[in-house]
């Protein structure tokens, strides 16, 4: 499965944490992420991750774009509950995911529950409705 990984800028830990914490399930499928946060997370734990560009100069539009397609699977996306008004790309990209039946996750419980029916099997009506055997491409 296609994963898409985003986090504001006081969130970045704690995903890179997530991820540490679920590598080894992380590790079986293909991530994605905009370029810092894919770049922190890569260096922490190792994992491959597709860097697009940063979130507000593209980055936000590029996974957006792929949501629309049908190429993302899953978006593990932490938020800051204290902006008082999320960004528009942020809610552009939950609104995609909701029109096109993609889990998400906001916050870390929200993300722990994908990762774990994950990796039980539970997400594998994806590789039905977005039949795939290889991974997006830049």
């Amino acid at each position: 499965m296609n994963i898409a990984l985003i986090a504001h800028d006081n969130k970045k830990e704690l995903m890179i944490q997530f991820c540490n914490a679920y590598c080894g399930v992380l590790a079986q499928h293909t991530l994605c992420a905009t370029a810092d946060t894919g770049m922190q997370i890569s260096a922490a734990t190792g994992l491959p991750i597709h860097r697009f560009l940063p979130f507000a100069n593209g980055g936000a539009q590029q996974i957006a774009a792929r949501i629309a397609y049908n190429e993302i699977d899953m978006v593990l996306i932490f938020v800051d509950p204290n902006q008082r008004l999320p960004h528009e790309d942020v809610q552009n990209i939950m609104q995609l995911c909701d029109k096109n039946n993609i889990p998400y996750g906001s916050n870390l419980a929200s993300a722990e529950m994908l990762v774990l029916g994950l990796a039980r099997g539970d997400l594998d009506w994806r590789d039905i409705v977005n039949p795939k055997n290889k991974p997006f491409t830049a």
